[in-house]
């Protein structure tokens, strides 16, 4: 199993202080956690896309290419690109020049995004958002493939022979497929014979796991070998200590403060105590064996091989969200890594894709 640590970069008050840190700290913050997570061994940190309140994610490419210029190892996840709002073009060319700066450790996960502000921050309807992403990733693709691309699209200008550069790092780029709950994105995913990740984070296991075995099911139709099927999953909070007792006296007041959070934002929280959180959702707060048992147990739903944490403290000191990171890698990952398989292909650089740089450019 890989391990990611993954961020959304919300920008709000501090959870339990009530504390709002400057632009500029949130976004040292953020680097300073991709930097503790490679210093720890995780395999991947993300960055998310958003363009609302209270996110500072509008720009993954910027902020992953300036922790590209600061770590050797760690791959680096988009969380998910949203493809619906953005020009294909464009954003082939953020990410392919991202992919050469990072010496080949981008990978991607897309998605149609969420929240009505973005929508209509980029003129882009309900009714069309997953027409865009579908259209938006059959161009990204063939780009990132082929030297030259003759496309007629709906939602921006035609192509016609149209060369994009710089050409590719990494040929191709794996791409992965963000799932909440929509059987559209699992769809695509499952189409092209792609990646999931499954955004398990709001709700108890069920409909999350309903819909991987859905993705399954329409890998198979499409004729993809079973063995190659990938899923990635993740948690709704992570707080590893040394007993439970610990865990849940610690997390209690990140609980209270994010459940306070969604009201203040007018949404329904779906878990209203922390007993039910830690009991329900996909949230990892005990013991190590208990975090370990836990994944396990979302395992046998999900057949999952890469998992991902909150990189951000969230209300956690500085010291508990380092400790709690540090045991997690410490005394749960190499457990899971020797009881789950790792992902069917090679966690590395791909670069032995079929699409060469054009002769004498």
């Amino acid at each position: 199993m890989k391990f990611l640590a993954i961020t959304l970069i919300v920008h709000s008050p501090h959870p339990v202080t009530g504390e709002q840190t400057t632009t500029t700290e949130r976004f040292r913050e953020v680097v300073d956690n991709a930097l503790l997570a490679e210093e720890l061994g995780f395999d991947g940190f993300g960055v998310g896309e958003r363009h609302e309140y209270p996110f500072l994610s509008s720009a993954p490419p910027v902020v992953l290419s300036h922790i590209a210029a600061l770590t050797t190892r760690i791959r680096l996840f988009t969380a998910v690109t949203t493809l619906s709002l953005l020009d294909p073009v464009r954003a082939y060319e953020d990410y392919a020049t991202l992919d050469h700066l990072s010496g080949g450790r981008l990978e991607l996960m897309i998605g149609k995004g969420n929240g009505a502000a973005q929508r209509e921050l980029f003129r882009v309807t309900p009714e069309d958002q997953w027409e865009r992403n579908a259209e938006s990733y059959e161009v990204f693709r063939r780009i990132w493939r082929e030297d030259k691309v003759s496309a007629a699209t709906r939602f921006r200008p035609a192509l016609e022979n149209a060369e994009v550069w710089p050409r590719p790092l990494q040929r191709p780029v794996r791409v992965w497929h963000g799932s909440a709950t929509s059987k559209e994105s699992v769809e695509l995913a499952a189409r092209y014979g792609d990646p999931l990740f499954s955004a398990n984070v709001t709700h108890p296991i069920e409909p999350y796991a309903a819909l991987i075995r859905h993705y399954r099911e329409r890998w198979e139709h499409h004729g993809h070998d079973p063995a190659r099927i990938t899923v990635g999953a993740g948690t709704a909070g992570v707080y590893v200590a040394r007993t439970s007792q610990e865990a849940l006296a610690a997390y209690r007041p990140v609980f209270e403060g994010s459940l306070a959070l969604q009201k203040s934002l007018g949404l329904d929280p779906v878990f209203t105590t922390l007993e039910d959180f830690v009991a329900r959702s996909s949230a990892l707060v005990g013991s190590p064996q208990q975090v370990i048992d836990k994944v396990h147990r979302y395992h046998e739903q999900f057949g999952h091989t890469v998992f991902h944490v909150a990189a951000d403290a969230a209300g956690l000191t500085p010291a508990q969200h380092r400790d709690s990171l540090a045991r997690f890698q410490s005394e749960v990952a190499p457990v899971l890594r020797r009881e789950i398989p790792d992902p069917p292909f090679p966690w590395a650089p791909v670069l032995d894709g079929p699409a060469p740089e054009r002769a004498g450019a």
